[in-house]
């Protein structure tokens, strides 16, 4: 780690009776930044705020996030930022909150972990053993990331960069780390938002850049079978941005056309937005 901060001041640790550490109770947001601009800083933000509707947590204030996140993607030339609220430190013991917690911001820079997305090898990927309850909280960022936690650790066994994670419905709900994009009768198509684990920045912003390159693209329920059949895959979030995907199981997949187009239209997007 480069730097921390909570709420605002350099620390390295957080009280031990936060409900974010207690029962996941909180956001965050993770964001890549070059060159001091964090990438979709806005989108970001939005969807923070989003989630602190849905958790009834009190929204901090918009222009000190973004304060706070530019200061912290100024730490190097390329960084990973983290950006966590949780409801803050509990006023009574139990899983119910008061409504009188204040919330607490905690911002981390991490060094970029590896080159840009493009210098990246395709993903070699795979049907998770796993399997998730539809989400309640569909779409969230929340702090409750134990089916990630599992799914990676099942990656990292069967020597795969990611796997896809299914309802017990049997629809897909996105990778372990990923929003998940198909290629299916010439359309670009990602689960609803509604079935997603997270419904990511880089996958909204994916599928605007799309539109306006002409592509047509949807949200549609996605089974196993049609993501084996589809013509390409591709994975996205906000480290490895537009990720093509060279193998799903034992299917095998072509470098498609499209993959350099999206990538510089995703990093053109993100400079613009910066």
């Amino acid at each position: 780690m480069l730097a921390a901060w909570v709420d605002g001041a350099p620390a390295g640790a957080i009280s031990l009776d936060d409900r974010g550490l207690h029962y996941g109770d909180g956001l965050f947001e993770t964001i890549g930044a070059s060159h001091g601009q964090a990438r979709f800083l806005g989108a970001h933000l939005a969807r923070l705020m989003h989630g602190c509707v849905a958790l009834s947590i009190p929204a901090p204030d918009a222009a000190r996030l973004r304060s706070e996140v530019t200061r912290a993607a100024a730490t190097a030339q390329h960084v990973i930022v983290k950006l966590i609220v949780t409801r803050g430190a509990a006023v009574e013991r139990g899983y119910a909150f008061s409504g009188s917690e204040v919330p607490r911001r905690i911002v981390c820079a991490y060094p970029w972990p590896e080159g840009p997305a493009g210098d990246r090898a395709p993903a070699r990927a795979a049907m998770a053993e796993l399997r998730c309850a539809r989400p309640v909280l569909a779409g969230i960022k929340h702090l409750n990331r134990l089916e990630q936690v599992l799914a990676r650790q099942e990656a990292r066994q069967r020597d795969l960069d990611e796997v896809i994670l299914c309802s017990d419905a049997g629809f897909v709900t996105g990778g372990s780390m990923t929003n998940v994009f198909a290629l299916i009768d010439g359309r670009l198509v990602t689960p609803h938002a509604a079935q997603c684990l997270v419904a990511g920045v880089v996958r909204g912003q994916l599928l605007g850049v799309a539109a306006r390159f002409g592509i047509p693209t949807g949200e549609q329920s996605l089974t196993p079978q049609a993501m084996q059949s589809a013509d390409a895959l591709w994975l996205t979030n906000a480290r490895v941005g537009l990720w093509p995907v060279a193998s799903f199981g034992t299917r095998v997949f072509a470098a498609h056309e499209w993959t350099p187009r999206l990538q510089g239209a995703l990093h053109a997007a993100a400079v613009e937005a910066s």
